[in-house]
């Protein structure tokens, strides 16, 4: 993974705060600081995204389809699959 340098301007009180974070917090620099912010924003903008997902789901039609049936086609779907992956070894 590449590295960049990235530079931000902060308040004298925000710099304060990281600074007392970092020190608090047993980080070995305001870098490692910042990753670990930015990761925890990651890591909520997936699991925003996963709520999304399950909402559009919810709020999809149901499939008229006895179970059975549709059942039937996702097993379809999967014997195709392992036959392509089978093929393609």
């Amino acid at each position: 993974m590449r590295t960049v340098t990235m530079n931000i301007s902060l308040p004298d009180e925000l710099k304060a705060f990281v600074d007392a974070r970092v020190k608090a917090r047993g980080y070995s620099s305001v870098s490692e600081y910042m990753r670990e912010l930015v990761r925890r924003d990651e890591e909520r903008a997936a699991e925003e995204r996963f709520v999304a997902l399950i909402d559009a789901g919810l709020n999809s039609p149901i499939d008229p389809r006895p179970l059975e049936e549709h059942l039937a086609e996702l097993q379809a779907r999967i014997d195709a699959a392992r036959a392509t992956k089978r093929r393609v070894a």
